[in-house]
């Protein structure tokens, strides 16, 4: 499912942005932008992230902006001073003509002035709670799809339970042609068990009546679809109630589809008029379009 949702906390140390957007996979893939300074914080963001969401190509970025320091928490690096005070001597010892480095060229020198260290708890602490804020909101945007989604399959679901509903009538039709193609057959083969010129009975009348029923038995099987229709509007039920409980409802549908396409392609094998074949391929049309979006739920 795809989902955003940007948080910016102002804090006593800094500013801290995350960013969390994602795009539908049927797997959890989750990638991180952190910079190396905060990649020990990594952690903290894969399991709020993981405790939460469950499908989905996620992409998480962390900055952190450290405050301007007031002048009691910088001090200059004695160290590095030193050892540029030194260097100096050198290079004017060889050049006594060279021109001797300004305030503001040592100010500006990098590693010059330092800060006070910010407190690893406290930073932690700062983007724990902006990754929360974050995530609900990240949830409510998912949730909002999710919503247009089940109405989307709600909507398929009521048109599969229609062509269900069509099917069903006109089976009794096709039993009944089927009779009528019987009884046909049954005065032919009946006429086949006549006896020839030499007196000789090609089929017995016991043989052609065997054969009939034979034929009759297993037409019949052919195009029964009577369980099929049943266990599709059972997949159906069931699928509306797994949407209307709600919850992390991804994998189970996912499983449903695969039943009602089962039975769907059933149906269609058994199709013995083309109003039976044009349902179940309306099925299948219906049945791969909430496959896709099924894909896409958490």
């Amino acid at each position: 499912m795809t989902g955003y949702a940007v948080t910016t906390r102002e804090t006593a140390i800094g500013t801290v942005t995350i960013e969390l957007k994602s795009v539908n996979s049927r797997f959890l893939d989750l990638q991180f932008r952190v910079n190396d300074e905060l990649r020990a914080l990594e952690p903290l963001l894969r399991e709020a992230i993981m405790g939460r969401v469950t499908r989905g190509k996620v992409e998480c970025r962390l900055s952190f902006g450290r405050k301007l320091a007031s002048g009691n928490s910088q001090s200059l690096n004695a160290a590095l001073l030193q050892s540029i005070a030194s260097m100096q001597d050198q290079v004017r010892g060889h050049f006594a003509d060279a021109r001797p480095l300004s305030v503001n060229e040592l100010l500006r020198w990098p590693g010059m002035i330092e800060e006070a260290e910010i407190g690893q708890d406290t930073l932690q602490a700062e983007v724990a709670a902006a990754m929360d804020n974050t995530m609900h909101t990240f949830i409510d945007s998912r949730a909002r799809e999710g919503a247009a989604l089940e109405a989307m399959l709600l909507a398929r679901i009521s048109d599969m339970d229609v062509i269900v509903k069509q099917i069903a009538p006109l089976i009794p039709r096709v039993i009944a042609q089927f009779q009528q193609k019987a009884t046909d057959r049954m005065r032919e083969a009946l006429g086949l068990a006549q006896q020839d010129k030499t007196g000789t009975m090609l089929v017995s009348q016991d043989e052609a009546l065997e054969r009939i029923r034979q034929e009759v038995t297993l037409y019949g099987i052919r195009i029964d679809v009577a369980e099929e229709l049943t266990r599709l509007a059972t997949h159906l039920d069931e699928t509306r109630h797994i949407l209307k409980k709600g919850g992390q409802v991804g994998k189970r549908l996912d499983f449903m589809m695969q039943e009602l396409n089962r039975e769907a392609n059933t149906v269609g094998s058994k199709a013995a008029v083309k109003e039976l074949s044009d349902a179940a391929m309306a099925l299948k049309l219906l049945i791969e379009q909430m496959r896709e979006q099924v894909q896409n739920l958490e």
